[in-house]
């Protein structure tokens, strides 16, 4: 008997800005979205917040900020990490490196990690899984980190970014050159994770889809790419948004919208529907019974 196939399809960055935060949940009501992460130091996180609170079906995780963004604790306390306006600098291989060789910021990652996990348990919403704004907590120091404090903040589910450099480059053959690069470094971060994952009994999707295409998970693309899967628990991730004026971007000009259109497109659903994929997400009960562990959940892996 095959075994059900499971989709989680997620939106990234919820809480970044009014317009994010419609698209994400216009994508939960009318279109394929089950679940997103939370930057608890977006600008819109208070209505991010009351949105999923009045949306129970959304699963929310936490979207670790330590690159491009703002941080929860004040400069003081972490200098190392951020400037005096508490600011991570916008260099993700610069950040990567002072993490992983600058023994005084290890530490202050700690803090400020713990403090950003405090700040979504406060929201009084489930934590669904975490992840990490540009996939930055998959770096070898955060990772341990989060581990670390999995059974103090009920972590049972991280993001471990996992895909098929020759399907992406078959459905799209821009940006070559930065795919084989991400797909060397985060394979390798990949197979480092998978270890450390299951030694705690944290779970982590089978495939995840979205690091190689990021910003243009359009439409076309998610009809080339869901026929050729062939895992069983896969993660489509993506950054819906709406473009209201005065308010930043987290994407080029226009991938927002055109990620929404994908996420709300009929087509992407019947998709799905037909190479056997059941929506999803990591809190819903058909997980239980499939290969998702951990001490206190089901278990995926």
């Amino acid at each position: 008997m095959q075994a059900q196939k499971f989709a989680i399809i997620n939106g990234d960055d919820f809480g970044f800005s009014h317009g994010v935060n419609q698209a994400i949940i216009k994508a939960h009501k009318e279109g394929v979205l089950t679940s997103t992460s939370l930057m608890v130091t977006g600008e819109a996180f208070d209505e991010a917040v009351d949105l999923a609170r009045a949306h129970s079906t959304l699963a929310v995780g936490l979207h670790l900020v330590l690159v491009c963004g703002r941080s929860v604790l004040p400069s003081s306390q972490i200098p190392h990490l951020v400037d005096s306006a508490g600011n991570f600098p916008y260099s993700p291989p610069r950040s990567g490196l002072r993490y992983q060789f600058i023994q005084a910021t290890h530490e202050e990652l700690r803090q400020e990690i713990r403090a950003q996990l405090e700040k979504f348990r406060s929201s009084g919403l489930r934590l669904s899984h975490v992840d990490g704004h540009l996939h930055m907590h998959v770096h070898p120091v955060v990772l341990r980190i989060l581990v670390e404090l999995a059974d103090e903040f009920d972590i049972r589910v991280i993001r471990l970014p996992h895909e098929e450099l020759g399907m992406s480059l078959r459905l799209d053959r821009r940006e070559i050159i930065t795919k084989l690069v991400w797909a060397g470094v985060f394979g390798k971060l990949r197979r480092y994770g998978e270890g450390l994952l299951k030694s705690k009994g944290i779970g982590f999707a089978e495939r995840v889809y979205g690091l190689l295409q990021t910003g243009s998970m359009t439409e076309e693309y998610l009809l080339g790419l869901i026929p050729q899967i062939e895992a069983n628990l896969v993660e489509i991730y993506c950054h819906p948004a709406v473009a209201i004026a005065g308010e930043p971007l987290n994407g080029s000009p226009g991938a927002g919208e055109a990620e929404l259109a994908a996420l709300l497109s009929g087509r992407v659903g019947e998709m799905l529907a037909v190479k056997g994929f059941k929506l999803t997400n990591f809190d819903k009960a058909p997980l239980a019974s499939q290969t998702f562990t951990h001490s206190k959940s089901p278990k995926f892996w």
